[in-house]
């Protein structure tokens, strides 16, 4: 067996990621992910959470899931898999927890031999989101609701993005954040907390200029699912105004005028939240047409979910809801990309 640091250059880096130092690589957004093919019977990742006590990594072996891992903070954990009896093996390390949630730090892979991926060029997608394109609060396999800590429910891997990019063959990347919104977050008025536009272009999602975020994953589609926590009340204690929808569209149509000229070409698709109903909804869909119709000369589209998805922990889609909302978008997404 053969020693392989995590930034060797046979390993696909995809995400929000840093190099650490020259043999340890930190996964910091939902999915963010290495990838790589491996030869041999067996391989053994070593690998370790930030933040303690614990956090986990969905492993994949040649695409399928292998369950969610979780990852100790106070030591490096040794996983250790058996492979199928294949010339190579597709493995794949996957952060479940979003940025907040602190680094995955990957310190080593021992394996027989790693060989190229050899990847054809595919159609990229980014969603931009909240806690539901996070994958927050959905899956309750190893933690009950309301029990342990906020991370202990998170599973990027098996939200409505990275499912629907599967789906349709895409790369897929994640730069979502729980409780933020468009021009306030989930219980504060922009006061106390950046928002979105604030942190978008920082590596690490929060206030932290010092690190920018320079990647060279250029989507083809950009998918934005903004507004529940603009829309919400808030926890019922800290002040909460009413919502302002000039404000939000005003800040949306500036964050989507930043995104035009990072990519130009890019198609831009709206989503409303399958977590808002009635006349918030309306108020919200309102809100996004008017985005829309700014951008005239654009095509920007907008989806419409029709209903609540909210089975999963406080309120949350759960697991299987992601499944439903990738099966909706699925049509929707797949016109997009036979337009690209």
């Amino acid at each position: 067996m053969k020693i392989y640091n995590a930034t060797d250059k046979l390993i696909k880096q995809t995400g929000r990621i840093e190099k650490l130092t020259d043999s340890t690589t930190a996964l910091i957004g939902s999915a963010a992910s290495l990838e790589f093919n491996t030869k041999g019977d067996s391989i053994s990742l070593f690998i370790q959470s930030e933040f303690t006590p614990r956090n986990y990594v969905v492993l994949t072996i040649n695409d399928e899931y292998k369950g969610r891992y979780q990852i100790k903070g106070d030591t490096i954990n040794k996983i250790t898999l058996q492979l199928p009896e294949n010339e190579f093996n597709k493995i794949g390390i996957h952060k479940a927890t979003e940025a907040a949630s602190g680094n995955i730090i990957v310190h080593k892979i021992e394996a027989k031999e790693l060989v190229p991926l050899n990847e054809k060029s595919k159609i990229s997608i980014e969603f931009i989101g909240d806690s539901i394109t996070c994958g927050a609060l959905a899956d309750n396999s190893d933690i009950d609701c309301n029990e342990g800590e906020y991370l202990d429910q998170h599973n990027a891997y098996l939200a409505y993005g990275p499912l629907l990019a599967r789906t349709l063959n895409t790369n897929y990347l994640l730069s979502s954040v729980s409780g933020m919104g468009m021009y306030r977050n989930w219980n504060d008025e922009n006061v106390e907390e950046p928002i979105m536009p604030q942190v978008y272009n920082n590596l690490y999602l929060n206030k932290d200029e010092s690190k920018p975020y320079k990647s060279n994953f250029n989507p083809d589609i950009i998918s934005i699912c903004l507004g529940t926590n603009d829309m919400s009340d808030g926890d019922g204690v800290k002040e909460r105004l009413p919502f302002n929808s000039k404000k939000y569209t005003n800040n949306y149509i500036k964050f989507v005028e930043m995104l035009y000229k990072k990519h130009p070409n890019v198609q831009v698709a709206l989503l409303n939240s399958p977590m808002v109903s009635e006349q918030r909804n309306d108020t919200l869909v309102s809100c996004l047409k008017a985005v829309q119709n700014h951008f005239n000369d654009k095509n920007i589209v907008l989806f419409q979910f029709e209903k609540l998805y909210v089975n999963g922990c406080n309120y949350h889609p759960s697991i299987e809801d992601h499944k439903l909302l990738a099966e909706q978008l699925t049509p929707f997404f797949n016109k997009l990309i036979s337009n690209k």
